[in-house]
């Protein structure tokens, strides 16, 4: 009997199209809102922000139930704009950023904040703090001719019709294109890649029950129950 299976590729919706934008990496931008960096303890003039990373299967559909996960005690969601890369390559310069985003997304970096709390304690990895099951939750992507390049708007969260974040995109400490050109001289990118880019303030616990809600202007909604 063989126990090799050919492996599935995850892949998130694209708005208005019946074709879906295969998951090749899924990155992430650290601290790369200011009050949220110092709610996090730190300050945002003296660190830049900084990249880790989520597996491709971690990706979960809008409007998904998923489970509280397990070795935590306080489940944090994170709010963020989502940008989906469309052209590959290496060293981009900032002026030509744009011209590798495919399209934006509405996304949330789910966190087991207990444990990133104390992997930073022990200077150790973050993977199991963000990169576990059902972490990485995601709208359908609107590609930018639709949405235009998106450097302003409003991002906002609800948990059980109570605001918790809310910001506005041009916060950012790194832009779009500061984010795209930085992170390709760490990473040659590729078509699929997805780059989560940061939370605002806000971010706090969730518990079982909770229906998420969340949204940037000029794109999808976001919904995830916690069970």
């Amino acid at each position: 009997m063989s126990y090799l299976f050919p492996p599935t590729i995850p892949a998130v919706a694209i708005k208005n199209r019946a074709e879906q934008f295969p998951v090749h990496r899924i990155y992430c931008v650290g601290r790369n809102y200011a009050a949220h960096a110092r709610e996090m303890g730190v300050n945002p003039d003296r660190e830049p922000p900084f990249f880790f990373a989520k597996p491709a299967t971690a990706i979960v559909a809008n409007h998904a139930r998923i489970p509280y996960p397990s070795r935590t005690r306080n489940f944090h969601h994170e709010i963020e704009l989502v940008v989906a890369i469309g052209k590959g390559g290496r060293d981009i310069p900032v002026a030509q950023a744009l011209d590798h985003v495919f399209g934006y997304a509405v996304g949330n970096d789910f966190t087991r904040r207990d444990l990133q709390t104390d992997a930073k304690d022990h200077g150790r990895p973050w993977d199991t703090s963000k990169g576990f099951d059902h972490a990485a939750a995601i709208t359908a992507i609107t590609p930018a001719a639709q949405s235009g390049h998106l450097r302003s708007g409003r991002i906002w969260l609800k948990v059980n019709g109570q605001m918790r974040q809310q910001a506005d995109l041009s916060e950012l400490i790194w832009t779009v294109p500061e984010i795209v050109a930085e992170l390709s001289t760490f990473f040659e990118l590729q078509p699929g890649d997805l780059i989560y880019t940061g939370t605002p303030a806000g971010v706090a616990a969730l518990k079982q029950g909770d229906r998420i809600e969340g949204s940037i202007d000029g794109l999808d909604e976001l919904v995830t129950t916690i069970e």
